[in-house]
């Protein structure tokens, strides 16, 4: 059993829930513009990070911002490439202007889950990120391509669960378009975090228990209860002696 785990937040998203949630957590992922955000948000929540002494990483996403980055698409190598390698940049010139950290990198929506499932996507995306930033840690989907490529770029790896959307057999999560993939209940996610925390396994949507390796929780902070999740999490997770701690 883990006695601390790492909670992470996607941020900058232009939500308004940012400043809230932040007490709360132990690392925010704050979208680089494409997704969504601009330089002023990006610059506003790493100054919020910095006041709370959380981990700040940068989230890229597809240049989306119509369909939130939640739309797959397909680019050649050389565009996922430039893609995840140019918002990093930005990210790191924001930090590096407000005297700040850059520590991980999460992609962001349907650039995580394609390189979740693709391995040649995955490759290309942990190439971005060793080649240009080798001391950040990439938080992928536990036990997905994206964490198998980075190990093998020399990267460190995060292996991310979710509190608030359910799993397939698989292991995959349960795409949003399905009835049942996100969850709503507060009690539902306080019980689904503390089973992938305390015993390294999730109960899927069919009832199958399958392995995770939990070493960062993910709460989106565009969810509908994002604000009462974190602290209901932040607060059962502590009640168990389980310290919320950045990797």
């Amino acid at each position: 059993m883990l006695n601390k785990i790492d909670l992470n937040c996607d941020m900058g998203e232009g939500l308004g829930t940012d400043a809230g949630i932040m007490p709360f957590i132990s690392s925010a992922n704050i979208a680089c513009g494409y997704h969504a955000g601009d330089r002023e948000t990006i610059a506003r929540t790493i100054d919020l990070a910095l006041q709370h002494q959380v981990s700040i990483g940068a989230h890229p996403g597809f240049a989306d911002r119509e369909n939130f980055g939640r739309t797959p698409q397909q680019l050649s190598d050389t565009a996922l490439y430039d893609l995840v390698a140019t918002q990093l940049q930005i990210m790191q010139s924001i930090c590096q202007a407000h005297g700040a950290v850059m520590t991980h990198v999460k992609p962001h929506g349907a650039l995580y889950n394609m390189a979740a499932q693709t391995p040649a996507m995955a490759q290309v995306i942990a190439k971005a990120v060793s080649d240009n930033y080798p001391q950040l840690c990439l938080y992928g989907l536990s036990n997905s391509w994206l964490i198998k490529a980075a190990v093998e770029a020399g990267l460190k790896t995060a292996g991310e669960v979710f509190a608030d959307r359910t799993y397939q057999a698989d292991g995959s999560l349960t795409p949003r378009q399905q009835p049942g993939a996100l969850i709503t209940s507060e009690a539902a996610a306080i019980s689904q975090v503390l089973q992938m925390v305390t015993q390294q396994q999730v109960t899927t949507t069919s009832g199958k228990i399958i392995p995770v390796a939990a070493e960062t929780i993910c709460l989106h902070g565009d969810g509908e209860h994002a604000l009462p999740f974190a602290r209901a999490i932040n607060t059962a997770l502590r009640q168990h002696h389980i310290s919320i701690q950045h990797i």
